[in-house]
């Protein structure tokens, strides 16, 4: 598995990107950051009631008048302009999720107390989605080839063919991105987000990030504390962990949440798991189908040239753990699969990077990988990942191997990392930090570790599955995030959630 665990699922409905990313006025592009900071969006209409409008942001803050990313941005209006409170602003997560895709489905995300007080506004993130430019490493063929790549390497040759594939995924990077490269991190991106808070008129920012939408948002915290209103960081992510321990940490995550799925499957007849077995050996029973399908592949009825091989299984069955409403699916599929019947499994695998039926991939694809490699220091050496990857599967012995080796790539990456952060948003008023008990991508522990670490920390958890808690069906955590929101009543830190 590649570094996926911060994706937020995309959500699923038809954009006019081209409207979304209408002509802005003839102006002179900015060339002081006081300049980006004077920008006003040219609001046009672009899609059922939404508005639409770009965002120019340097390249380099440290050089202004450098080259410059163009953002798309969507507003979806308060509904009652006379109760409004002002924008808020949303990410999905990622890296590289697109902001102006999970604006598009407001109105099915959130509830009319939101949509009545809030400007609802997405954008996407410099070097993804409909961003100019955006990240361009691999093509769809070599895309499939290099997440079809067996992260499990049991001997040297299998070794060798993994540091290849990810080493030629390093140089498409670097051979058609070079120039993105060093400048698509989270620091710049928190920058974004606070150019685009001053072009949308705010004095402070009231912001709800999922997933990776949390470092985002923790970033923006840590550099501009002053101009925070409310921040909702909802699935965290540990800013303090290293690369390698948040991999082990986030790899146990998901054998607790394909436990979880696999004690609801064992309780109901007919699970392809069973039958009479245990937890322990339904997950030794999924291992065994990987395993065997790293050596003989699966049969696929997508005549599409993908190969539905231990690799790709595994990543469609991490993709339906992000939600508990995909366990139908992944038992259907799971079901299939031991008939030797892959299909199933590899479209959910195509939902978890954005591949298109037509064999291209969204910037998603690039961009997690990008982002991630640059984020935090990553170890050259090989025995470093080695003696991880064992740790790993101790831990893990489903997904740990696989999400350590997955991430390979960025042991070759050929832009410096930023050295590991130290996040505290001293100064900021109380910033919620929500958490799902077994949620697969993002450890509970990580939202501790949050909450504990920023200086205004405040903890809410949910005793729930999959990944992410609000507006995932606790009326609970949703009572409390609307009265942040709306109020910035906070609840007492450590408040978790039953239902």
């Amino acid at each position: 598995m590649r570094p996926a665990g911060w994706v937020a699922a995309a959500v699923s409905l038809a954009a006019c990107l081209t409207s979304c990313t209408s002509a802005r006025e003839a102006s002179p592009e900015p060339a002081t950051l006081a300049g980006y900071y004077a920008q006003h969006l040219d609001w046009q209409p672009c899609d059922a009631g939404f508005q639409c409008a770009q965002l120019t942001v340097p390249f380099d803050y440290a050089r202004p008048d450098g080259p410059r990313f163009t953002l798309p941005v969507i507003k979806l209006p308060a509904a009652d302009p006379a109760q409004r409170i002002g924008a808020l602003v949303i990410n999905p997560g990622g890296p590289g999720g697109s902001g102006v895709q999970y604006a598009l489905g407001a109105r099915l995300e959130f509830p009319a107390a939101i949509l009545d007080r809030f400007d609802i506004v997405g954008f996407d993130p410099r070097g993804a989605g409909a961003s100019q430019p955006a990240l361009n490493c691999m093509s769809g063929p070599q895309l499939d080839t290099f997440f079809a790549t067996d992260d499990e390497p049991s001997d040297a040759a299998q070794l060798a063919h993994l540091i290849a594939e990810s080493k030629l995924f390093d140089a498409q990077c670097e051979r058609n991105s070079a120039a993105l490269l060093p400048y698509v991190g989270t620091q710049n991106a928190a920058r974004d987000l606070d150019v685009l808070r001053s072009a949308l008129g705010e004095s402070r920012l009231t912001y709800l990030g999922k997933s990776y939408g949390t470092y985002l948002g923790s970033w923006y915290a840590e550099l501009f504390p002053h101009r925070v209103r409310a921040l909702v960081l909802d699935g965290a992510v540990d800013p303090d962990a290293s690369s390698l321990q948040a991999t082990i940490a986030q790899a146990a995550g998901f054998q607790g949440a394909f436990g979880s799925f696999a004690a609801w499957c064992l309780a109901s007849p007919g699970c392809p798991l069973g039958p009479g077995r245990t937890v322990a050996a339904a997950e030794a029973k999924a291992e065994g189908l990987i395993a065997r399908a790293n050596s003989v592949p699966l049969a696929s009825h997508l005549r599409d040239g993908q190969v539905a091989d231990g690799a790709m299984l595994l990543y469609g069955v991490a993709d339906a753990l992000y939600s508990r409403s995909f366990w139908p699916i992944l038992r259907t599929a799971l079901a299939s699969a031991f008939t030797g019947d892959g299909t199933g499994l590899l479209v959910l695998a195509n939902q978890l990077y954005g591949r298109m039926p037509n064999g291209t991939y969204s910037t998603l694809a690039n961009a997690v990988t990008a982002v991630d490699c640059l984020d935090r220091p990553w170890p050259r050496s090989l025995a470093a990942w080695q003696s991880a990857a064992t740790t790993a599967e101790r831990a893990a012995p489903l997904f740990g191997a696989a999400l350590v080796w997955g991430s390979l790539a960025c042991a070759y990456w050929p832009v410096p990392a930023y050295p590991l952060p130290r996040i505290r948003a001293a100064g900021a008023p109380p910033i919620l930090v929500v958490g799902t008990l077994r949620d697969p991508a993002t450890p509970y522990r990580w939202a501790q570790a949050l909450a504990g670490d920023l200086s205004s920390g405040v903890l809410l958890g949910w005793n729930g599955d999959g990944h992410t808690a609000y507006g995932e069906g606790s009326a609970c955590v949703d009572t409390i995030v609307n009265n942040y929101l709306i109020n910035l009543a906070v609840p007492r830190s450590g408040t978790v959630c039953q239902h």
